[in-house]
């Protein structure tokens, strides 16, 4: 006679259709999601290169979003505009900032939206009144 132990054989249909399901769920949202992630990357690889720039120290804010978007059309990033930078002054010198919404059609009518903010020093240029 066979007790409960020895029948058992694994993994059943409906327990393997679960776990498929959920498998494919989570590889659609990291196959969408992913390029949210990698162009957030590029941004925030301009951005810091705009920022540690002293060319750009005592630039105005319409220069600056101007060569911004310029870099970003080069790359085709199209998540991020010129009313999303922000450049602040602080104590310490001028701040270039960024704060962006990126979404994604997921399936359907369910998006994913992911928000990116962040802030980096700019450097000062020769002769800049921020510490150059």
């Amino acid at each position: 006679m066979y007790t409960s132990i020895e029948r058992q054989r694994g993994l059943g249909w409906f327990g393997m259709l679960l776990v498929f399901g959920v498998i494919g769920f989570l590889a659609v949202v990291v196959v969408k999601v992913g390029p949210l992630y990698m162009n957030h990357g590029t941004v925030l690889r301009v951005v810091k290169g705009v920022a540690d720039n002293p060319d750009f120290a005592n630039a105005d804010a319409g220069e600056i979003k101007k060569t911004l978007e310029r870099r970003w059309d080069i790359d085709y990033i199209n998540q991020i505009d010129d009313k999303d930078i922000k450049i602040k002054r602080t104590a310490k010198g001028r701040v270039l900032a960024y704060d962006y919404e990126a979404r994604v059609n997921l399936f359907y009518n369910v998006f994913v939206v992911v928000h990116f903010k962040d802030e980096h020093p700019m450097k000062p240029g020769a002769g800049s009144v921020d510490g150059g």
